[in-house]
């Protein structure tokens, strides 16, 4: 298997630890707010088979991996049954937002791991140095090189999914969240518009840099402590 291969190998690995994080949290959250529907399911787990979709799991992170773009997809979604939470309308929103938010944390997690091993390891500190600057150390050699890459791949997944899925735009958490905000009028023109809300994601990442925001911002500032 080529280096390039394994690299992808790597992205999909993160990737799929990544979802089961993001879902694992929704459904953590949805059973301490008085809902155990996905608990009951095995939907609490970092069994990514728990939480596979062929479609939006497999395929489109393999498609985008090869296209060059940032590695996006989704999981099964988590059944959430809000009749049943204790308070529908707080609730939702922390279910909602307990997704994006375990991504930003485990993003938050591979950084000072990554920093810790820049600080007591010379060679580490060689290693995420170049991983700072292009994104692969390669796989060769040490045993560090490997560790840091995947941590590094992790980090940068973890940080397109938590501020993609912030997004408010449908069906992204972004939207639950924002629903539970709006006013009733404004809230039915606003689901109105959800079956368009692909769509309505490939104008807006095509036409204004958002993704250099979302994306390219934050990275560029783990980067920048990963250099220090």
């Amino acid at each position: 298997m080529t280096e390039s291969s394994l690299l992808l190998v790597f992205s999909l690995l993160a990737f799929l630890f990544s979802i089961s994080i993001h879902e694992s949290a929704h459904a953590l959250v949805a059973d301490r707010c008085g809902d155990p529907t996905a608990r009951d399911l095995g939907r609490i787990s970092l069994n990514p088979l728990r939480h596979i979709e062929l479609w939006g799991t497999i395929l489109v992170p393999v498609l985008t991996a090869f296209s060059g773009l940032p590695m996006i997809g989704w999981a099964k979604p988590t059944p959430v049954d809000t009749s049943r939470l204790r308070n529908p309308r707080r609730d939702n929103i922390l279910v909602s937002a307990a997704g994006p938010a375990s991504n930003l944390l485990t993003a938050l997690a591979c950084l000072l791991l990554l920093l810790a091993l820049r600080a007591f390891s010379s060679e580490g500190a060689t290693i995420v140095e170049q991983l700072s600057f292009v994104g692969s150390a390669g796989l060769q050699g040490s045993a560090l090189n490997p560790l840091a890459t995947l941590l590094y791949r992790l980090l940068t997944i973890s940080v397109i999914l938590g501020m993609f899925n912030l997004l408010p735009v449908p069906p992204l958490d972004g939207s639950h969240i924002l629903g539970q905000l709006l006013p009733a009028p404004v809230l039915g023109l606003y689901r109105a518009a959800a079956p368009f809300g692909f769509l309505i994601l490939l104008v807006v990442f095509w036409y204004t840099p958002l993704d250099q925001w979302l994306f390219d911002r934050p990275m560029r500032w783990c980067n920048s402590l990963l250099r220090l």
